[in-house]
C-alpha cells in the first residue's frame, strides 16, 4: 500500500492544485470576460473532450502495459519501443483531430451556437483556435498514461502543478494588461498546452528504463494488444456520450448565456473529480500488477480500502455541497443572480458526480482483467435512454431538466452493474461493497451533514457561514471515517505506532539494529 499511498497524495496534490486554481480565476474570467465568452469556454471543453475519443484506448492501454511490464524481466527495450508505437499513432491523430475542429469551425459558428453579444467572426476564429489547442493537448493523455503505469506519480503532478499555476496567473494577466477578449484567452492555452504535452513528454522518456539503441515502432506490439485497446475505444465513444451528451444537447438548445450557467455548474461539480482521480490513477496500476501475479488475497484487500477511502473521500464533500449549494455559490461568486441560476444545477450535478466516483474502483478491476463488456454494454443501453431523457427534462423544464439526467443515469449503474460485475470478479465481495464500503459512509455523510442543515436558522454573516460550513463538513468526514472499518483500523493503527515509537526512538532502535 505505500506506493499507493504516496501516489494518492501526489494525486491529490496535482488535482487538488488545479481545482483550486480555477476555483480562483473563475469568478475573474467571468467578470474579465463575461458570462456569454465564459459559455464558449464550456463548448471548448465539450469540444476537445469529444475529440479525446480518438485516444482509441491507447493511453489506458499504455498505462496498463508498462505497469505490467515493470515487473516482469528482461522487457527495458519492450517497454521503449511500445511507448514510440502509441507516440507516433498518437501524435497522427492529434494533428488529424486538430484539422478538422478548424475545417469544421464556420459551420459550428453559424450554425450550431446561439449567440447574443458575440459576434459570428469572433467565434469561428476562437473555434479554430481549439483546433489548435487540441492538436496539441491530446498527445498530453498518451504521456500521462506512460507515467501513471509506471508508477511515477510525484514527477507527472509536480509539472501539473507548475503548468497550471502558469495557465491560471497567465490567463488573468493577458487578459488584464493585453486584451479582455475570448481570443487572446484561448491563444493562451496554445502556449500552455504546448509546455506541458513537450514536458510530459520529457519526463515519461527519462523515466524510461535505459536500453541500447533507440526506440522503434512495432507493429507486433500492437496486435498483441488491439483488442484491449478496441473494447477500450467503444468504452470511450459510450463513455464520452454519456458523460458529454448534456453539454452538446444544452449548447444547441439554449443561449450561450444560459449554457454559461450550466458550465460554471459543471466547475463546481466537475471539482469533485479532484478527489476521485487521484485514487483511480493510484490502484488501477496495482490492480494490473496484482492480477498479473493472481495474489486475489491482496487484491481483495487493496480493493476494499480503496473502495471505503474514495466513499469517505467524495460522500462527504458532495453530501455538503448539494445541501449548501446556495450559500457556498453566494460566497465563491458574490454574485445573487449567478446564484440563483445556478444552484439547483449544481445540486442535482454534485449527486450525479459522486454517485460516478463511487463507481471508479470497481472500474478499474473491470480494466485491470481486462473485462471491458459489461462498461461497454452498460453504456450503450445508458445512452439509448439518456438522450431522449435529457431532450424531453430540457424542453420542459430548462437546464435544471437537463441536469436531472445526470444523477438518474448514475443512480442506475449503481443498483444494477455492481452486482453483474460481482458475478463474475470477486464474486464473495458484492454485500461488502454495498454495506461496508459504501453504505455506512453514506448513510453516516447523510445524517450528519442533514443535521447540520436543520440547525441553520435565520441570516448569519459570510464569514460565518464559512466558519460553520467547514466544521459541518469536519464533523461529517469524521463520521464517515468511523463507519469505515479499513480506514478507521488503519488510522488507529498508525496512531498507536506514532504512541509506541515515536520518531526519535524509531530512528534509535533502527541504528542499534545497525550496530
Amino acid at each position: 500500500m505505500s506506493i499507493i499511498k504516496i501516489n494518492i497524495v501526489a494525486n491529490f496534490a496535482g488535482r487538488g492544485w488545479k481545482a483550486l486554481i480555477n476555483v480562483a480565476f473563475v469568478p475573474l474570467y467571468i467578470t474579465l470576460l463575461g458570462i456569454e465568452a465564459y459559455g464558449l469556454i464550456g463548448i471548448f471543453v465539450t469540444l476537445t473532450t469529444l475529440f479525446t475519443l480518438v485516444d482509441l484506448g491507447l493511453s489506458t492501454t499504455l498505462n496498463r502495459e508498462l505497469a505490467k511490464l515493470s515487473v516482469q524481466r528482461d522487457s527495458i527495450s519492450e517497454m521503449r519501443d511500445f511507448v514510440r508505437t502509441i507516440e507516433i499513432i498518437y501524435w497522427i491523430l492529434a494533428i488529424f483531430s486538430g484539422c478538422i475542429i478548424i475545417f469544421l469551425a464556420p459551420m459550428i459558428a453559424s450554425h450550431w451556437i446561439k449567440a447574443g453579444r458575440m459576434t459570428h467572426d469572433v467565434i469561428r476564429q476562437s473555434v479554430m483556435i481549439m483546433g489548435l489547442i487540441t492538436a496539441f493537448n491530446l498527445p498530453f493523455a498518451m504521456y500521462s498514461g506512460g507515467l501513471m503505469g509506471l508508477q511515477r506519480q510525484t514527477l507527472f503532478n509536480g509539472i501539473i502543478i507548475i503548468t497550471e499555476t502558469v495557465r491560471g496567473i497567465g490567463a488573468v494577466l493577458v487578459l488584464w494588461l493585453v486584451s479582455p477578449t475570448i481570443k487572446v484567452f484561448f491563444l493562451w492555452q496554445i502556449f500552455i498546452a504546448t509546455i506541458q504535452t513537450f514536458a510530459t513528454a520529457i519526463a515519461l522518456w527519462m523515466s524510461l528504463p535505459r536500453a541500447k539503441g533507440s526506440a522503434h515502432f512495432r507493429k507486433d506490439l500492437l496486435l498483441r494488444v488491439w483488442r484491449f485497446a478496441a473494447g477500450l475505444t467503444g468504452i470511450s465513444v459510450v463513455v464520452l456520450i454519456l458523460t458529454q451528451v448534456d453539454k452538446i444537447i444544452l449548447s444547441k438548445m439554449l443561449t450561450l448565456e444560459m449554457f454559461g450557467y450550466y458550465t460554471l455548474a459543471w466547475t463546481v461539480a466537475g471539482g469533485l473529480y479532484v478527489l476521485i482521480g487521484p485514487v483511480f490513477n493510484a490502484t488501477f496500476p496495482c490492480f494490473s500488477q496484482y492480477v498479473a501475479l493472481n495474489d486475489k488475497n491482496r487484491l481483495k484487500e487493496i480493493y476494499h480500502k480503496s473502495c471505503q477511502l474514495m466513499s469517505i473521500l467524495i460522500l462527504p464533500a458532495a453530501i455538503i455541497i448539494a445541501l449548501f449549494a446556495t450559500e457556498i455559490l453566494n460566497i465563491w461568486l458574490q454574485n445573487p443572480i449567478m446564484v440563483e441560476r445556478t444552484h439547483k444545477l449544481v445540486t442535482l450535478l454534485i449527486i450525479g458526480s459522486a454517485l460516478n466516483g463511487l463507481m471508479n474502483i470497481p472500474y478499474a478491476l473491470q480494466l485491470a482483467y481486462g473485462w471491458i463488456r459489461l462498461s461497454l454494454y452498460g453504456n450503450l443501453i445508458g445512452i439509448m435512454l439518456l438522450v431522449p431523457m435529457i431532450v424531453y427534462l430540457t424542453h420542459r423544464y430548462g437546464a435544471v431538466g437537463g441536469a436531472i439526467a445526470w444523477p438518474a443515469l448514475n443512480l442506475g449503474y449503481f443498483l444494477l452493474a455492481i452486482p453483474i460485475m460481482h458475478r463474475r470478479l470477486l464474486p464473495t465481495e458484492k454485500w461488502r461493497w454495498y454495506i461496508e464500503d459504501v453504505g455506512k459512509p453514506l448513510m453516516a455523510a447523510l445524517l450528519t451533514a442533514s443535521f447540520g442543515r436543520f440547525l441553520i436558522s435565520g441570516p448569519m454573516s459570510q464569514h460565518v457561514i464559512l466558519a460553520y460550513l467547514f466544521a459541518v463538513f469536519i464533523v461529517t468526514l469524521l463520521m464517515s471515517i468511523l463507519v469505515a472499518s479499513h480506514i478507521r483500523m488503519s488510522i488507529i493503527y498508525k496512531l498507536q505506532m506514532a504512541i509506541r515509537f515515536p520518531a526519535g526512538r524509531a530512528n534509535d532502535n533502527d541504528k542499534s539494529k545497525q550496530l
